[in-house]
């Protein structure tokens, strides 16, 4: 018996592994299932749209963020909640997730049913994830980095909100 590997052998290895790279990228989510973070993915994108000046949620990512903070909580009770929310969404069918978002969107400073504390709980992690992105800093903010400012109040504060002497 022969130990040499040939040519159609290697072949046969080297599909092996591309197709075992595909499976694990597949699912390579640290806390969604894909299901879920294709949820995510599109609430995320409900609260922020994409508009005439800047990309949505989506293309800022959020469900990328959210998916890596809650796989980094520090308290599990964090993750327990956001997916005992999120499991709400997914036996919602696909037409009705928005009107639903919607309502639970109306009692936010005051949320009550489960609905509405995850509205709350996914357009927190929405805005933090968005505006901590290059699309929501720059783009959608404008924001130009650390320059040189110039003016008459160029590094102090405008007189009407300076402190009485």
């Amino acid at each position: 018996m022969s130990s040499d590997i040939g040519r159609r052998d290697l072949i046969k290895i080297s599909a092996g592994a591309v197709a075992a790279a595909k499976l694990a990228a597949a699912d390579s989510h640290k806390f969604f299932t894909n299901e879920e973070y294709a949820l995510v993915d599109d609430l995320s994108e409900m609260i922020i749209p994409t508009d005439d000046k800047s990309p949505g949620a989506k293309a800022a990512k959020v469900a990328d963020f959210i998916d890596f903070t809650l796989a980094e909580a520090f308290e599990q009770e964090e993750r327990d909640d956001f997916r005992e929310g999120l499991k709400i969404f997914l036996e919602t069918p696909p037409g009705e997730r928005e009107a639903l978002l919607s309502k639970a969107a109306q009692n936010e400073k005051h949320p009550q049913t489960p609905e509405e504390k995850f509205f709350r709980l996914l357009k927190e992690y929405t805005i933090r994830g968005y505006y901590t992105s290059k699309i929501g800093i720059h783009d959608d903010m404008d924001y130009k980095g650390n320059v040189y400012q110039r003016g008459e109040y160029a590094g102090q504060l405008p007189p009407s909100r300076r402190e009485p002497v």
